[in-house]
């Protein structure tokens, strides 16, 4: 097949992301990707210059900082508001010549946070206006695999038609629960000024890379589901369920509106997330420590197991806030 994927394939995904970004995509916007870690990897190798800059906003997927790193690119951190909101005047600020991209993730992995569509169109004022002053445009890069995965009708809104020199990479692992099949895509924006030139940088870094094009069989699977959404119903339930058990266990959190993440502070006075999650692990709680993503003091918790273990597991977090607080006293 060519290296960006079945051209039919590509057809059908350039009409779903269309519908979703408010723009008019073809095949010829769209590669097919081994999931979006590998659509980022090829976007990196495609755009990043030796010493270019990836603006991302705390906290955010560990893993960035080494995707863009595989391709002479650093990583700024800029803070998010109190809330976990994009805080777009700290983007403003951390911008330079330098700057080759913003990274955005909505819904967030760890908060859960959305990024409305107000918050989005003043990104994109503060990129139009660093390019009047330095003459350099950088790409708007949304990382969207949980853009199915919202509650509450809270719209994820589009990029695409917010921004010109924009690229979605997305995956159908969070959405059709196909975790480990590797199967994604990147959509690159019709009015970004070098569109062709970007989109075949694309398609040979997809092959360089190693990946050289997309799994053929999944290609054929998402097509045939592009339209199919996961039952937001069930996480819903689990996140409900979730909640409960951290309110009656007196751990504070911000409630998601996306994704499948709870990110929760660490209680006490003691604010370490290692030692925290530590002791949850004695429980037999798995959780992350938020300092891996930008935020320490935080911890991220996963819902995507079913509802009675959540609610089983309220026990566990009782005895290990018990034990977390005798010993933060002592």
């Amino acid at each position: 097949m060519p290296n960006a994927g079945f051209p039919d394939v590509r057809e059908i995904i350039a009409k779903k992301a269309s519908a979703e970004q408010n723009v008019q995509l073809d095949a010829n916007g769209i590669v097919m990707s081994c999931g979006a870690a590998g659509g980022l990897n090829a976007v990196f190798k495609s755009i990043l210059n030796p010493g270019d800059e990836v603006i991302v906003t705390r906290p955010y997927f560990m893993e960035y900082r080494p995707y863009s790193s595989n391709h002479g690119g650093r990583i700024v951190e800029a803070d998010s508001l109190p809330d976990f909101n994009l805080d777009t005047e700290a983007v403003r600020k951390k911008l330079s010549p330098k700057t080759a991209a913003v990274l955005i993730n909505s819904p967030n992995n760890p908060t859960g946070r959305i990024y409305h569509a107000e918050t989005i169109s003043a990104l994109a004022l503060v990129l139009k206006k660093h390019e009047k002053i330095c003459g350099r445009k950088p790409y708007l890069i949304s990382d969207e695999p949980y853009r199915d995965l919202a509650y509450d009708s809270i719209a994820v809104p589009p990029v695409l038609s917010a921004y010109d020199e924009s690229i979605i990479v997305s995956s159908f692992s969070k959405s059709l629960s196909l975790p480990g099949e590797r199967i994604g895509y990147i959509a690159v924006n019709p009015k970004c000024e070098d569109r062709q030139n970007l989109f075949s940088a694309l398609v040979y870094a997809t092959r360089v890379l190693g990946f050289v094009n997309a799994p053929a069989l999944m290609q054929r699977t998402v097509a045939a589901l592009a339209n199919t959404k996961a039952d937001i119903g069930i996480y819903a339930a689990r996140r409900t369920a979730f909640m409960k058990v951290l309110d009656e266990t007196g751990i504070s959190y911000t409630k998601p509106e996306g994704a499948f993440y709870l990110f929760c502070q660490v209680p006490g006075n003691n604010n370490d997330d290692q030692a925290f999650v530590q002791a949850l692990k004695e429980e037999l709680i798995l959780g992350v420590p938020g300092s891996g993503f930008g935020a320490p003091g935080w911890v991220r918790f996963a819902y995507c197991v079913d509802e009675k273990i959540i609610t089983a597991s309220k026990t566990a977090f009782q005895n290990a806030m018990k034990k977390w607080i005798i010993d933060t006293r002592s």
